[in-house]
Formats: structure tokens, C-alpha cells, sequence
């Protein structure tokens, strides 16, 4: 197995635990909170999808999802464009709500489709490609692509824990 085969598997793995994660939720349990400082599954959901959408992009010289199939007009949110959820306070994470689980699903989709197809076209010499000079060691395509796998798998289970804590209340 090529190290892309399991890059693809991986990121298979996450849209897997994205659609479970939301599926047969309303919006009153997408977008509802275990406390004030908690995320919401709508909120996890969106975060790890636009950190995927954004540093894929960045890695492959591609434009993002959010802005070419204008998911941003779709989600219309009070934030700026750009805005991947990074750093988000109580109040900010609040402000991304959502009407159903097509929407979160919908752009995951589209992101995970278009990561999909530039995980395929990878060789093992683009992995060794640095992709961001701002950190010491630079960080390698490799290594940023193991990261927002990483990150998302991490999104991902929070989303399930709190759908998990929000189906227990309501049992």
C-alpha cells in the first residue's frame, strides 16, 4: 500500500464519523450547546470541514470549496469568509447555526471530494514538499496532511460525544 492509499483511507474514515455524527439530527440538536463554553455538532462539524477546505486548498494551490461553490453564501453566516472557526470563542461559535444536516454534509462532501482528488495524484516525493516556511522544522506536505487528519478525526468524535451527551439528556 502507497502512503497516498492511506491518506485516503483516512480521510474516507472522517467523512464516515461526519455523516454519523450529524445523521437524523434537527437543527434544534445540530445547533444546541451542552454549556455556554461548549461547540455545537454544527459547529465542529463546519470547523473541521473548513480547516480541511482551507489548508488543502492552500497545500495544492487550489481555491477552496466555501468560495468556488459558494457554501459560503449557503451557510450564511455573520462571519468573515475566510473564517475557519480558528480561535472562536463562546460567542462566535454560537453565531454558526445551521437548518439541517444536508447543509454540513453537502460541503463536507464537496471538500472531501475535492481533497480526494488531490490525495490521488500525490507521489511520494510531493510528501516531502514544504508547504508552510513559518514553523522550525518547515512543515511538509506530509506532515499537513497527517495534521488536518489528525484535527479532523479529533473534530469529529467531539461532534459525537456531544451528540451522545444530547441524546442522553433528551432519553
Amino acid at each position: 500500500m502507497h502512503a497516498k492509499d492511506i491518506l485516503i483511507e483516512g480521510y474516507g474514515r472522517i467523512r464516515e464519523e461526519v455523516h454519523a455524527a450529524v445523521a437524523g439530527l434537527g437543527p434544534d440538536e445540530l445547533n444546541a450547546r451542552p454549556s455556554h463554553e461548549a461547540n455545537s455538532v454544527s459547529w465542529l462539524v463546519w470547523h473541521l470541514t473548513r480547516i480541511q477546505d482551507d489548508h488543502i486548498a492552500d497545500a495544492f494551490g487550489l481555491e477552496q470549496v466555501w468560495l468556488s461553490r459558494d457554501w459560503h453564501r449557503a451557510f450564511g453566516l455573520g462571519l468573515p469568509r475566510l473564517d475557519t472557526g480558528y480561535g472562536h470563542g463562546p460567542q462566535q461559535v454560537g453565531e454558526v447555526r445551521v437548518d439541517s444536516a444536508d447543509l454540513l454534509t453537502g460541503y463536507y462532501d464537496a471538500v472531501h471530494e475535492q481533497s480526494l482528488q488531490a490525495l490521488r495524484g500525490l507521489t511520494a516525493k510531493d510528501l516531502e514538499r514544504v508547504v508552510d516556511k513559518r514553523w522550525d522544522p518547515p512543515v511538509t506536505l506530509g506532515v499537513r496532511l497527517v495534521s488536518v487528519l489528525s484535527d479532523d478525526l479529533q473534530h469529529v468524535g467531539q461532534a459525537a460525544y456531544v451528540r451522545g451527551l444530547l441524546q442522553q439528556r433528551s432519553a
